[in-house]
């Protein structure tokens, strides 16, 4: 079976014409022997890397978190779902076809492979105009007035979304992590894989965060929580091999990958950027 999965594997890299990233070697060699601490890489752009807590059963059992202070730099929601031509990309490839500075996965998808499981649309373009019940959290920004955050994570069990939604051109839902209250929100299960998420810190600053060690996402939000990140919100964007960030800016290139629970001991699937049909990123603010 592994056999297999590693032909399949290797037809794909041909198929969409990807090669194993140098950035990502670069990223293990520079910042996998930390053991905490935020790494500037620009004006408004920290690259994290923390130790968790809790060691991992496999993996390198490091948290890697992009801090992004959303005054200098601005969001944007990329869909495949966008242009007739349009097709899934890697995060790294999101990043270079738009002049974005990082990226990571937008949200979990339908078997279509272009269309989100709940609410996505921006001013120009919706992906998804349905708001899924169980889904309380939606990634707000392209905000459309002052006197709201350039960012916000509306959580819909203690917040009026049909007034915030009002506010910004871009809204994003997923599953909540953690609570307006600062509560873990995810009941514990067996299943373990990598993750990525989007959250938001006491200073309103936002976190792109990767994950690749297997994690169930109940430990992981208690892990986040633990991290002196000043962590306020988060929301669950993807987890296994599809979970991706990618970063880019100046002579600093990362770029992280994940695994899903069964494939931890096949090494190249680690090494493939799969593509996803949505992602956010964020590039330098003009103004």
């Amino acid at each position: 079976m592994r056999l297999i999965a590693t032909t399949i594997l290797s037809c794909l890299l041909v198929a969409f014409g990807l090669t194993i990233a140098e950035a990502d070697q670069q990223a293990k060699n520079t910042i996998s022997n930390s053991a905490g601490g935020w790494q500037k890489l620009a004006d408004g752009l920290e690259l994290g890397t923390f130790d968790s807590p809790q060691p991992a059963e496999i993996g390198d059992s490091k948290i890697r978190i992009l801090r992004i202070d959303p005054g200098r730099y601005e969001l944007k929601l990329l869909n495949a779902s966008a242009s007739k031509k349009g097709r899934s990309l890697s995060v790294r490839q999101w990043c270079r076809q738009n002049g974005l500075v990082a990226a990571v996965n937008a949200s979990m998808f339908q078997e279509d492979f272009k269309t989100s499981v709940s609410l996505m649309r921006t001013r120009t373009h919706v992906n998804n105009p349905r708001l899924r019940p169980k889904d309380k959290t939606i990634l707000a920004f392209d905000r459309l007035g002052t006197g709201v955050p350039e960012v916000k994570i509306i959580d819909r069990q203690c917040e009026d979304f049909k007034i915030w939604q009002q506010k910004y051109g871009t809204l994003v839902q997923s599953t909540r992590m953690i609570s307006c209250t600062g509560k873990n929100v995810w009941q514990q299960q067996p299943k373990k894989h990598s993750t990525v998420a989007i959250g938001l810190d006491k200073s309103d600053r936002v976190l792109f965060i990767h994950v690749g060690s297997p994690y169930s996402t109940h430990d992981l939000i208690n892990i986040l929580k633990k991290l002196p990140i000043d962590i306020a919100r988060a929301m669950y964007t993807e987890g296994g091999p599809q979970a991706q960030l990618y970063i880019k800016t100046g002579e600093h290139e990362y770029e992280f990958t994940g695994h899903s629970e069964i494939d931890f001991s096949n090494n190249a699937n680690s090494l493939f950027s799969w593509p996803i049909p949505n992602a956010v990123g964020i590039s330098l603010r003009k103004d």
